[in-house]
């Protein structure tokens, strides 16, 4: 069985440097307070189960923080009122959003600041979208796809912006961007927000499914990201397997013959991708 791998796969740079940082608290020490995240890092119960054993403690609410805490802000970022809240309680902040992120969160800002409302393509209970919609004002709508923007109750009078969850689906993104002027009745700024590593791994993943039999996708069930690189396969009429560890690998799943592709989401690290590699060259 002939397998694949993805040219582009697993964690992305925003990961990275927040992984990073908490890499260099901990060599800090005990001594130093707490270390503490607000909610998951990333969406990767692996990586978070490595920093727990390593002592990093994992908070669902800032009430959660004690003074001389050391808080890291999430990869996904927080809502502009928590962020404010921290900075009130005593406790060391290491901003770990990643940079796109805070540049979607930050021209979010600016657009609401100019009277504009924004439209915003996400998923409303991700972590990431509740923070970019701290940085719009009153009236903000979020819809998951093009079917859902079709359907939002505009207001007469109100002019409206795009922006979209930097892991959205850049190809769904330019639907609705080209709908979206027919809906409004003029055409609306639509902030290019969605982040390359997101679509370099879609690209590179359509491109896997094309050469394959069947794709193997390796992430967190929590991660959006992945999910949507799952769906793209599928979509693109191939068969595919969305797995979080490599002992998840069915063998059964596989014909013989198949050409197996493999990718994984931008918040997967590499040890799982090259135990998964090693395990369906195996098979």
């Amino acid at each position: 069985m002939e397998v694949i791998q993805a040219k582009t796969a697993g964690f992305c740079m925003g990961v990275s440097l927040a992984l990073n940082k908490l890499d260099d608290e901990l060599k800090k020490g005990e001594h130093s307070g707490r270390i503490v995240t607000l909610g998951s890092i990333i969406h990767n119960p692996q990586v978070i189960e490595k920093y727990a054993q390593q002592g990093v403690i994992q908070a669902s609410d800032i009430s959660e923080l004690q003074p001389g805490d050391r808080v890291l802000i999430r990869a996904h970022g927080i809502p502009h009122d928590k962020e404010q809240a921290l900075k009130k309680l005593g406790v060391t902040i290491i901003d770990a959003t990643c940079p796109k992120v805070k540049r979607a969160q930050l021209g979010i800002a600016r657009m609401f600041a100019d009277g504009q409302t924004l439209l915003l393509f996400g998923e409303a209970d991700h972590p990431e979208v509740r923070g970019l919609l701290s940085y719009a004002g009153p009236g903000s709508m979020v819809f998951n796809n093009l079917e859902e923007f079709c359907c939002l109750r505009l207001i007469n009078d109100t002019t409206y912006f795009l922006a979209a969850q930097t892991t959205q689906d850049i190809i769904q993104y330019d639907k609705i961007i080209a709908y979206a002027e027919k809906k409004l009745g003029y055409k609306p700024v639509a902030l290019n927000t969605v982040c390359s590593a997101t679509r370099k791994r879609m690209q590179g993943t359509l491109e896997l499914a094309e050469k394959t039999d069947i794709v193997v996708v390796m992430g967190g069930y929590d991660s959006g990201n992945t999910r949507r690189l799952a769906e793209a396969v599928k979509a693109a009429g191939k068969r595919v397997l969305h797995v979080e560890t490599p002992q998840e690998i069915n063998p059964d799943v596989f014909s013989p013959g198949d050409k197996v592709g493999l990718t994984a989401g931008a918040s997967t690290p590499n040890f799982l991708i090259e135990a998964a590699f090693a395990l369906l060259q195996k098979l």
